[in-house]
């Protein structure tokens, strides 16, 4: 069923020009206010994957903003320094080195050609400046038998040329969402002038490029604990970073580090294994930090953030949030120290907040106050150096990513010349809410096609978050709703319990007990919306990826009120997801055995009646493999729906060797919602619909001819 809602823009209803459709992300202000720069992801010319480039936005919205870099290899983590040189990462070759490694590049505030200011084996990572001064870290991967450059690229080049790609491990942890770690393990580095001058040759006559810099380790001896999240002092004198705690039977817990940048010199600051603390901005005059604090949690009780205020000098941690029942994430502090400003999940949105710090004597406190308003969340926020106006990176359900500029006096958001442009949306998106059965309120979003009514009600597709300390509260690419109502489903993304945004006792609800109030809440939203006129209640579905898969299965094993499930990367049994996983320590801290037995889905896999759809990538870390293909095998052994005596069952298993927790490749990101479209169509509507000749399956399509290429 195809929605008849035609418009000009074709971006949900072309799968070619979704997937083609430029992604904007992230947000770099020069020292004095003047530029913006942001990363803009594209397709690469073959079409199997993406590229990013940096492009420039006037921060008065006067000017249309101007791309600024366009290598095939595409350049990432834009940074200023103090002095307004602007410096990025990217893979792209130089003159001097075909080394596919990435490298530290910069483009020059007074103008001409980026060049390289640093490359080495195993490339560099992020990028860290000071707002005053010319110091500039990065963070880049050393291995651990090195303590200097110079070793580490022997080293390098050793295991290059023998081909060995093993790993001898002797702490945790060994994975992270797709890739393993080691043997190189993080460092943190001071980007110091080299003496050597690089020669190169021109067309016409020699030129001398920048004096390249060499990098010097700052962490000697930390080894595989250090955890990156370096914030450097804007004087350049020193920095915090993040530091791993290893504890007995493998657990381990974080906490923060601070490092003299001219000496080396580090230590750690809180030695408590009761608590995590996250390290964070530093203040203008670099007396104090924010710190995050929070409990570590356990099967009875959810972590709950805090921020706090750091005297650096006598090392008191102050509480500043207390009494803000959300999770703040500090961005950026105000010029004149009065405050920072600070982003948190609220109410299905994520509004800007200014946190006010006031000192006296050995004493501080702080006052939170909402900036923004509009149905939006912001993921960055810069103050403006008069500290007046902030610049930001904001969506909704309504848009994808866009910078804008945001009075703080007033909150006021403007739109400022974006190099993306909105897509045009194929229906219309409510807020919707309910009560559910202990009286707490439950709410979500619902995106309807504009041709929904009660005259031609729409069908339901119920989707469910991940995380699960997550909101269905910004636009995602991987998961967006828009494409099926352009089929013609209305799409309801509820926040359950467990979701962030609604204060610490609606975590609380759902902790450790993923089956109960999580569950009971999705189904008392689908309840309320199944009511509506223009929602045809005997056609549903449900979906979720991830922690969402869960719930998919658990919903699966639990009621069968859906004519369809779709379950993507998805826990299964519990018990085995706890130790498999990259962060097996987490979530060993919150699901006990009695969580395990009481709320896994595979326990209830005889009660599964429902048509599944399995989705899993061969790459996932974070929920492995190993889940999606007992379930697979679980459902066709024992769900209510086995195969049939010719081997074949109504389930169906999309798997993709090369992908990870998320299908990123855009020609897979096709596929994905191809075969998802077409399970749907088949089992919520009754309707034949015809899978992508790419699978394999059938070549029901004509060749196109070269008119038609």
């Amino acid at each position: 069923m195809r929605n008849e809602h035609t418009m000009a823009d074709p971006t949900f209803s072309d799968l070619d020009q979704y997937v083609a459709h430029p992604r904007l992300a992230g947000l770099a202000l020069n020292p004095a206010g003047t530029r913006l720069v942001t990363t803009v992801q594209t397709l690469n010319a073959k079409k199997n994957g993406y590229v990013n480039s940096l492009w420039e936005i006037d921060p008065s919205g006067e000017q249309p903003a101007r791309r600024l870099t366009r290598s095939a290899k595409g350049e990432t983590n834009p940074a200023f320094t103090a002095a307004g040189d602007l410096y990025f990462t990217s893979a792209r070759p130089d003159a001097q080195d075909e080394d596919e490694d990435t490298a530290l590049w910069c483009l020059p505030a007074a103008g001409g050609e980026a060049h390289v200011v640093n490359r080495r084996p195993g490339g560099v990572g992020g990028i860290i400046t000071a707002e005053k001064a010319d110091v500039t870290a990065v963070t880049a991967p050393l291995l651990p038998g090195a303590t200097d450059e110079d070793t580490h690229r022997k080293l390098h080049k050793a295991r290059k040329e023998g081909s060995v790609q093993a790993i001898l491990h002797e702490s945790y942890p060994v994975r992270f969402w797709d890739h393993d770690l080691g043997p190189a393990r993080p460092s943190l580095f001071r980007l110091d002038t080299d003496e050597e001058q690089i020669e190169t040759t021109g067309s016409a006559a020699a030129q001398t490029e920048p004096a390249r810099k060499k990098l010097t380790n700052l962490l000697e001896g930390i080894g595989a604990r250090f955890a990156s999240d370096v914030h450097i002092s804007p004087d350049g004198s020193f920095a915090l970073f993040a530091i791993r705690v290893p504890a007995a039977n493998a657990d381990m817990s974080a906490t923060v580090g601070r490092v003299d940048l001219t000496t080396g010199e580090w230590e750690i600051l809180f030695q408590d294994p009761d608590h995590t603390y996250t390290p964070s901005i530093i203040s203008p005059d670099g007396k104090y930090a924010v710190i995050g604090v929070a409990n570590r949690p356990t099967p009875e009780r959810a972590m709950r953030p805090v921020l706090h205020l750091l005297d650096l000098q006598t090392r008191q941690l102050t509480l500043l949030t207390e009494e803000t029942d959300l999770w703040l994430t500090p961005t950026t502090w105000l010029p004149d120290g009065s405050g920072f400003l600070a982003l948190a999940d609220q109410n299905g949105r994520g509004p800007i907040f200014r946190v006010d710090v006031e000192v006296s004597g050995d004493t501080a406190k702080g006052q939170t106050v909402q900036i923004t308003q509009d149905d939006a969340t912001y993921t960055s926020a810069i103050a403006s150096p008069e500290g007046s106006a902030a610049y930001g990176v904001r969506s909704s359900y309504a848009f994808p990513s866009e910078v804008v500029r945001i009075e703080l006096a007033t909150g006021e958001s403007t739109r400022l010349q974006n190099p993306t442009e909105r897509p045009e949306l194929p229906g219309r998106l409510e807020d919707v809410e309910t009560t559910a059965e202990d009286g707490v309120r439950i709410r979500a979003w619902l995106a309807l096609p504009e041709s929904a009514s009660a005259d031609t009600p729409a069908p339901l597709l119920l989707w469910i978050h991940g995380g699960p300390l997550n909101s269905w509260n910004a636009w995602t690419w991987r998961w967006n709703p828009w494409l099926a109502v352009e089929q013609g489903y209305a799409v309801l993304l509820p926040d359950p319990a467990l979701s962030t945004g609604y204060g610490q006792e609606f975590i609380q609800r759902g902790w450790n007990s993923w089956g109960d109030k999580p569950y009971t809440d999705l189904m008392s939203i689908t309840d309320a919306v199944e009511t509506r006129a223009d929602i045809d209640q005997t056609r549903t579905a449900a979906m979720g990826g991830s922690f969402g898969g869960y719930m998919a299965n658990w919903v699966a094993g639990h009621t069968d009120r859906f004519k369809a499930i779709v379950t993507h990367a998805s826990l299964w049994a519990l018990d085995q997801f706890g130790p498999t996983t990259d962060m097996s320590p987490f979530w060993r801290r919150q699901i006990n055995a009695e969580m395990e037995a009481k709320h896994s889905p595979h326990s209830h896999v005889e009660n599964v009646v429902t048509p599944m759809l399995v989705i899993h990538g061969d790459k996932d870390y974070r929920v492995p493999i190993g889940e999606g293909l007992r379930l697979w095998y679980e459902l066709l052994e024992k769900s209510g729906l086995p195969m049939d005596a010719d081997g074949n069952t109504v389930h169906r298993f999309l798997y993709f060797p090369d992908e990870n927790h998320w299908i990123l490749k855009p020609q897979h990101a096709k596929i994905w919602y191809q075969v998802v479209f077409n399970f749907l169509a088949e089992h919520v509507l009754g309707e034949e619909t015809q899978l992508p000749q790419e699978l394999g399956l059938s070549a029901h399509t004509e060749e196109k001819n070269d008119d038609d290429a």
